[in-house]
Formats: C-alpha cells, sequence, structure tokens
C-alpha cells in the first residue's frame, strides 16, 4: 500500500502528481497604521487579501498556471492582529480534484521587535479552479500527500468538499421548489 495518492484514485491519470511540498509557500508582511480597522486593528480584508493571496500563489504554482478563487470557505479569525505585527501566511494544496484545488491557509503573528513565537491567528480554506488564456477551466495535476498531517488534511478536505456540494444541492433543490410554488418570484 502506497502512501500517496495515486494518480488513477484522483481521476487524473494522464497528467503526473506532485507532492505537497512543490507548491507550498509562505506570505509575510509587516501590518502598518493603513492597515487597521476603527478598532485600531487590522482590517479583517486586509487578511484576506493576504490569505488569497498566498493560496493564489500556490494554486498557480500546483496547477502549473493560472488558477481563479472560486470560494472562500471557514475564514476563520482567532485572534487580533496589531500594528506592527509581522504576519505569515502559509498556504498549501490540500485536495486536487479534475479542474480544482483546495488550498489550506495558516495565518500565524508575531511583533516585529520580539524573539516571542508566533501566533496563530487565523485559517482559511479556498477553492481554486485552474484555467487556461481563455478563461476555460483546466486539469490540474493530483496532489501527492507526503506527511501524516499531509494526509489528515487531504482527508478532511474531501469531506470539506462533500458539504460543499451537499449544500449547493441543497439551496438549487430549494430554489426549484419555491420557483415552482410562485414564490421568490
Amino acid at each position: 500500500m502506497t502512501d500517496q495518492v495515486t494518480a488513477a484514485e484522483s481521476g487524473t491519470s494522464d497528467i503526473p502528481g506532485k507532492p505537497t511540498s512543490a507548491s507550498r509557500t509562505t506570505l509575510s508582511h509587516i501590518m502598518t497604521h493603513s492597515d487597521t480597522n476603527l478598532l485600531g486593528t487590522v482590517h479583517g480584508g486586509v487578511i484576506m487579501k493576504l490569505v488569497d493571496d498566498a493560496a493564489g500563489a500556490v494554486a498557480g504554482r500546483h496547477s502549473g498556471g493560472p488558477a481563479v478563487t472560486a470560494s472562500m470557505d471557514e475564514m476563520a479569525f482567532l485572534e487580533p492582529v496589531r500594528v506592527g505585527d509581522l504576519v505569515h501566511v502559509k498556504a498549501q494544496v490540500n485536495w486536487t480534484g479534475r479542474t480544482s484545488m483546495e488550498v489550506g491557509v495558516r495565518v500565524l503573528a508575531e511583533r516585529w521587535n520580539e524573539s516571542a513565537p508566533p501566533t496563530h491567528v487565523g485559517s482559511a480554506y479556498l477553492v481554486f479552479a485552474a484555467v487556461d488564456a481563455d478563461g476555460k477551466p483546466r486539469r490540474v495535476p493530483p496532489v501527492l500527500p507526503e506527511t501524516d498531517r499531509d494526509r489528515r488534511r487531504h482527508q478532511e478536505a474531501q469531506i470539506r468538499r462533500t458539504h460543499r456540494l451537499a449544500r449547493r444541492q441543497a439551496i438549487m433543490a430549494l430554489r426549484e421548489q419555491r420557483a415552482a410554488e410562485g414564490l421568490d418570484g
């Protein structure tokens, strides 16, 4: 039994897989006064942009070309980020489908002038679709988890995907039902 997901299992047997480490990246940014909200802490939208930037870089690296954000879910802000914090956004591909990828992101913050360990301040999961020059979906290589942590993330990503698809199906069914009843015109 292999520790890696085979290309056949992921449905992309004609494209060689890539290990998780091939596209993993960290984006670091120091927070300034221009990043703050009315409460004086860093605006959540600033953190979300950094998350999207890092995840986009990882998705592009993994897929070997352009990739666009399809969705962001489970963005959790665990601690506030302050002016002067050095923020590290760590991202990796957790799961791949035929043309899409789930990218997991972990956000850490540390004081720029202290040597204390970074604090985990947020996490998010984003889905990216690989696109060609015309904006049409294109195939992506399967991700090959390398460590036990990677394999756990891969399994959890499959659960999130199942939930995303079920939620979408339930919403569409409700809309169709309401339209058939003449509601929500």
